[in-house]
């Protein structure tokens, strides 16, 4: 087809948004769009190249495949491989093994699947995997196999049939995008299904051009194509993390990126922008900087213990850039010579680096990160993260779909011989604190039993209340308080009753920031519930919140209120474990992974009074963790190290050894539990 200039500046419109956008640079806070631009010219490309071969039968499958295969494999398994190399020396085991995963998906074209697992995209994990960025070369690659497969059947049939189904197809993939955004984000935000639309879009413009050609009209090409430019940087500015997507916001990109294709003529000001040297030299290396960018960050935010200063994100931004041209004019282009590289030849390159990478991935998977490479401490470091859970893996199904004896079977921890005298209650900070309770009810003199009723990402509450969006997972969370109330029903529930919650995130609406560089990243944690329209945002949780102790105190139970765990900000296993992966330190001192106790209270003296208020209001008991972590071996800190014994499993959720701590300080001031 013939080239257009003008595309290869689009592709720099669209790459530079996305790698700003991992640099964190909050002027790009919906740099992320530049994928959907991708995703549309994708589509528009393939289509005009495959439809113009049909139509003078002259496509082939084969050849089809091994143009894909040049324009794909050689600069990524270049970055792949240098990837491995710096991940091998830099990464601790646990991420050593998440990347050894990646490497296999990459290789399997199954990244999308494998994120869509592991990690919301926006989440704070996610930027430290060098691979992430990969899942959109896999919404790629199985349209790719799946696509033109269907044109070559449906083309028998004629083009009206094949613009039909894929009307079709369009209508239900953007549907499914919509409910998706709403009900699984992250399965939407990853997959072919609900990413299918994009591309679709891209082909309904190639099919528009090849029928009907560009519009005459000066006026129409610079008024469309304007707006088109409008609306891709309208996105790229004014959205950010939390917008709902790609679901409906995604049509404001890729509707701009429609109307950038199809009026950026010759004469139009969107034409001479995008044909802009410099630009279309960008976008000739887009491919390449896009590999780059993503690893170099990540990598050096590993290196760098999370921290990176403007002028570093510049650096290696300007680097990822530099990266891509090399890889462009040293690797993609040679490649894309098939008197230099024949067919046999790329066919076996491909096939040996698909294979080779998933055989390396899968041995640095099923070493646990080759965690023999490692030194001693670096190993005991890595067991904290794994930590046993008692509790059968079976309670949280039952917690949501079980009845009140199959609870009561399933999630009961400490000396199971015995009934449960108390109950653990709340969210992710709740369930990081069972198995102290597990293992200290089992050293108690007495053999003490209890049950855990937690369920991570849901407020302690009996109400209808969710965190936003109201996806399968906050549905679950009603189906478990709807199990709550039939316990209490039933008179099922312990007299003595713990609840534990990160209180501070949901009063706050906010991520935490240590003010020391540990800044967590993604989406807020805005709670909705029934009482919002009458009441502010925390007297609304706060009244929520108050009816379920009220419930509790209706029925004469205990209640211990486990105020907030100091926040970090940063996770102390993957510092200390780089200090001494790095030789900067032989010893676990406190101070290398603490945070400023005038931190923890400016985020807390809120919440704290919200707490106390329904604590005396109930005559609840308040403990605060607080007082065991913070002002002990450091004054003015909040301690992640007690006795070289680490205290958090991340930046937030308590250890075995930092939930021993808390527990049994619990059963001192609690000895009416010893005494049942």
């Amino acid at each position: 087809m013939k080239y257009r200039a003008e595309i290869d500046g689009l592709r720099a419109l669209a790459v530079l948004p996305v790698v700003f956008f991992h640099a964190d640079f909050k002027s790009f806070s919906g740099g992320f769009v530049g994928v959907d631009v991708f995703f549309v010219i994708s589509g528009y490309l393939i289509s005009s190249i495959i439809l113009k071969e049909l139509s003078e039968k002259q496509f082939c499958l084969v050849h089809f495949y091994e143009r894909r295969a040049r324009r794909i494999l050689p600069a990524l398994f270049l970055v792949v491989l240098v990837s491995l190399l710096f991940a091998w020396q830099w990464l601790p085991p646990r991420d050593l093994k998440d990347f050894g995963q990646s490497m296999v998906a990459v290789s399997t074209f199954l990244s999308n699947v494998l994120f869509w697992w592991e990690s919301d995209y926006f989440a704070t994990t996610s930027e430290l995997k060098p691979l992430l960025h990969t899942w959109s070369l896999a919404v790629e690659e199985q349209f790719y196999i799946l696509y033109p497969l269907a044109l070559m059947f449906l083309w028998r049939f004629g083009l009206k049939t094949i613009v039909k189904l894929l009307i079709i197809i369009f209508f239900l993939s953007i549907c499914t995008s919509y409910w998706g955004t709403l009900r699984e984000p992250s399965f939407t935000f990853y997959m072919l299904p609900t990413r299918a639309w994009e591309l679709i879009v891209g082909a309904f413009v190639a099919i528009f051009l090849w029928q009907k050609g560009f519009i005459i009209s000066n006026i129409t090409n610079q008024l469309l194509s304007l707006t088109g430019l409008f609306l891709i940087f309208y996105s790229v500015v004014m959205f950010d993390k939390n917008t709902s997507f790609p679901g409906l916001h995604a049509l404001i990109p890729t509707l701009g990126t429609v109307l950038v294709i199809l009026s950026s003529v010759k004469g139009t000001f969107t034409h001479a922008l995008l044909s802009f040297k410099p630009l279309v030299g960008v976008g000739l290396i887009s491919y390449s900087t896009y590999l780059w960018h993503q690893p170099i960050l990540a990598l050096a935010r590993h290196r760098a213990f999370g921290t990176l200063s403007f002028l570093e994100l510049i650096v290696l931004c300007v680097l990822s850039i530099v990266l891509g041209y090399l890889s462009w004019k040293f690797v993609e282009k040679p490649f894309r010579i098939k008197n230099k590289i024949g067919n046999k030849s790329l066919f076996v390159f491909s096939f040996f680096g698909l294979f080779l990478f998933s055989l390396i991935g899968f041995y640095i998977h099923s070493t646990n990160g080759v965690m023999y490479k490692f030194p001693e401490k670096v190993i005991e470091l890595e067991k904290v993260k794994y930590h046993s859970i008692n509790s059968t893996k079976n309670c949280k199904v039952k917690l949501i779909h079980g009845t009140v004896d199959e609870i009561l079977k399933s999630c009961q921890i400490g000396n199971t011989n015995k009934p449960p005298v108390f109950a653990v209650i709340g969210d992710s900070h709740a369930r990081a604190l069972i198995p102290a309770f597990d293992e200290i009810s089992k050293l108690n003199e007495h053999g003490l039993s209890g049950l855990n009723l937690t369920m991570a990402s849901c407020f302690p509450s009996l109400g209808q209340g969710t965190y936003l969006p109201k996806d399968s997972e906050q549905m679950n969370c009603i189906k478990y308080r709807n199990n709550l109330k039939n316990m209490i029903k039933m008179e099922a529930l312990p007299r003595f009753i713990f609840v534990s919650a990160r209180w501070a995130m949901t009063f706050e609406g906010e991520r935490f920031n240590n003010r020391e560089g540990g800044v967590e990243t993604g989406k807020l944690p805005t709670y909705t519930n029934e009482y919002m329209e009458s009441l502010s945002y925390k007297a609304s949780i706060s009244k929520e919140l108050e009816e379920m102790f009220a419930e509790f105190a209706s029925l004469n139970l205990n209640v211990t209120i486990i105020y907030q765990v100091p926040e970090l900000g940063w996770d102390p296993t993957r510092i200390i474990t780089k200090k001494i992966m790095f030789d900067q330190t032989n010893q676990l001192e406190g101070d290398i992974a603490s945070v400023s106790f005038e931190a923890f209270e400016h985020r807390n003296a809120p919440t704290f009074r919200i707490l106390d208020e329904i604590a005396m209001k109930y005559e609840m008991y308040p403990f605060y963790p607080h007082k065991l972590l913070c002002n002990a071996s450091l004054k003015g800190r909040c301690m992640a190290i007690n006795n070289e014994e680490v205290l958090y499993d991340d930046d937030d959720h308590v250890s075995l050894s930092g939930g021993k701590l808390i527990v049994e300080q619990l059963f001192k001031e609690n000895d009416f539990i010893s005494t049942n």
